[in-house]
């Protein structure tokens, strides 16, 4: 039987990551929850070593915020043989954890993802969530909607690549040349927040200029150097 490891990256999260652990810790499906801190300067471990639930949690303390990176790290600590990427901003639903176990055994599927939800009520919020779907259909899917895969299929990808940014977008190319990659049509439910601090429209513009430079090989660090990680 498929056993799945929850690996959540961290960084400065302490406004949102008890509510993800208590989401996550919900879920019957997973057998661990492994937290990869980026060096957050916050009270972010400590939230994470306080907190009581009926899952065993691993906090790694990788200490360079750099999710590509943490969330790699985090497969060397998992025991299941089912990598769940899950955001610390994001949410799953009940019935996630059976979803993967279910789509899972067939044997050319890789991975996949779920529905998502921005939350809040912001034209943001709201333009995102509906966003999203369409960019599904052009063959465009984040990290937002929380990655699955196959420990053997990330494997033989060679796993997340130490990317500041795009680093799940480059892991789902590599999956899908590899075998079929399922959407499940549950949502889980992430933040806006990257898109909300400031003015939508230009950090929405930015966003998408970026996307583009990447797809004409402009390297992900060097796309970096105007990123601010939003916490």
């Amino acid at each position: 039987m498929n056993k799945i490891s929850v690996i959540t990256p961290t960084y400065n999260e302490e406004k949102t990551i008890v509510k993800t652990l208590e989401s996550v810790s919900r879920l019957i499906s997973p057998t661990e929850i492994i937290i990869v801190d980026g060096g957050s300067e916050d009270s972010t471990a400590k939230l994470i070593e306080e907190f009581k639930g009926p899952k065993p949690i691993k906090f790694v303390d990788a200490g360079l915020p750099n999710r590509g990176f943490q969330m790699h790290e985090g497969t060397r600590h998992a025991t299941g043989d089912v990598y769940w990427f899950i955001h610390a901003d994001t949410r799953p639903r009940h019935g996630s954890g059976a979803q993967i176990l279910r789509f899972v055994k067939y044997e050319d599927v890789v991975g996949g993802h779920f529905e998502i939800i921005f939350s809040g009520r912001s034209r943001a919020a709201k333009f995102l969530t509906w966003l999203y779907p369409n960019l599904r259909r052009m063959g465009l899917v984040y990290g937002d909607s929380a990655f699955f895969v196959k420990k053997s299929a990330y494997e033989k990808v060679g796993g997340f690549e130490e990317y500041p940014l795009f680093e799940d977008f480059d892991l789902y190319r590599k999956l899908k040349k590899l075998g079929e990659w399922r959407f499940i049509p549950i949502p889980v439910e992430t933040s806006s927040r990257r898109f909300e601090q400031r003015y939508f429209p230009w950090v929405f513009t930015k966003w998408a200029l970026r996307q583009v430079l990447f797809w004409l090989g402009v390297p992900p660090r060097l796309l970096a150097r105007t990123y601010r990680v939003i916490r």
